[in-house]
């Protein structure tokens, strides 16, 4: 080539980095790993010494990149929940139904909500019974019956019965725009481990200056200044921490833990005990039927399980699931054929078995 091939690094990494540095120093008196590498990068060039030069600068931006690449990763994991948000809706005005797109839902709205589909907004049930699983805001493994009058969040799921609602929070203020928010709102800048790391990073690049000073001042060589200003680059210190904060928060994300802050997650490294507010959180989602007790003498524990089981066996609810599950592994005989099944969301599900109407569910079935 007809000049040195290091001049590529010196001008597709190293600039960048002097630039940046130079805005920092004007702007804010920013004294950071850039300046050290800044002063590096020129006092090598001037030594002639190019292929040092255009190494710290390909390093320093390969850090860079890869910094870039980790926050890129766990931004992934978090910009998953925008894709919870519903993007339409079913709004009823003068009786006939209208598919508009989310965003445009008004506060009053009244909206109707299919089974299978998320609901679009928070806001309260006007008419009809349903199942909702509510497991993206609260954790909760089971489905929540809810019927008139009760509050639904915008980005559940309505599992089995149709409802109306009427909408009471739409757009930003809904419950999974504002949960989004916090999480988009996690910065690893937050966190005090990344203060302490750019103090400490600011006083290596003065330490190290004065070393450089000092040693081309009794020593009468320069490069030895600057190869201490090379092996100083506190690089390592600088990306090192804000990568690993955002990668822990971007691989909490995917697992279901939402982190506000970084500074969460630095405090939790002295959380010695953990209260939980509630139950059906820590859990493995897989209810399992541990007893069966019969209070009439006409039906055994057996038969009893056995009747359970036979209407149950075409009910999407999970603990009907379960309990098919379970008899399948525990019993050897074969489930009775179920006519004329009927789902009651928000109750239970009925159907005749050996010409006897078996009902399973909570206690408004009795209603």
């Amino acid at each position: 080539m007809p000049f040195d091939a290091a001049w590529i690094a010196i001008v597709l990494c190293g600039i960048p980095i002097i630039v940046e540095a130079v805005i920092g120093l004007i702007t804010a008196f920013d004294i950071k790993a850039d300046v050290l590498v800044s002063l590096a990068l020129i006092a090598s060039i001037c030594i002639g010494e190019d292929f040092a030069a255009g190494e710290v600068a390909f390093i320093m931006q390969l850090g860079a990149l890869l910094e870039d690449l980790t926050v890129a990763k766990a931004r992934a994991g978090i910009e998953k929940l925008v894709h919870l948000t519903p993007q339409t809706a079913r709004v009823i005005k003068n009786n006939s139904e209208t598919i508009v797109p989310a965003e445009e839902v008004g506060v009053d709205d009244i909206l109707r909500v299919f089974p299978g589909e998320s609901i679009p907004v928070d806001g309260i049930i006007l008419s009809g019974q349903t199942s909702i699983n509510q497991s993206v805001m609260t954790g909760e493994s089971l489905p929540v019956d809810k019927t008139t009058g009760d509050e639904v969040f915008s980005g559940t799921v309505n599992q089995f019965g149709i409802f109306e609602m009427k909408a009471t929070k739409v757009g930003e203020d809904s419950s999974i725009q504002r949960m989004i928010c916090l999480v988009q709102s996690a910065d690893a800048e937050k966190a005090k481990i990344v203060g302490t790391a750019d103090r400490w990073a600011t006083w290596i690049v003065i330490i190290a200056l004065f070393a450089a000073l000092l040693t081309w001042i009794f020593s009468g060589q320069i490069i030895r200044a600057v190869t201490i200003l090379v092996v100083f680059c506190p690089c390592a210190l600088v990306l090192a921490t804000p990568t690993a904060i955002m990668a822990a928060i971007g691989n909490a994300t995917k697992h279901g833990f939402l982190v506000r802050e970084g500074d969460a997650l630095e405090r939790l490294a002295s959380v010695k005990r953990i209260a939980f507010d509630k139950t059906g959180t820590l859990t493995y989602g897989m209810p399992q039927v541990t007893v069966i007790k019969s209070i009439c003498n006409e039906y055994t524990d057996e038969m009893l399980y056995s009747y359970v089981t036979s209407v149950e066996q075409y009910s999407e609810h999970p603990l009907g699931k379960a309990i098919v599950r379970c008899f399948k592994q525990q019993n050897s005989s074969k489930i009775l054929p179920a006519e004329q099944f009927q789902m009651l969301p928000g109750r239970g599900v009925f159907a005749w078995i050996k010409g006897k109407k078996i009902l399973a569910g909570n206690e408004e079935m009795r209603k």
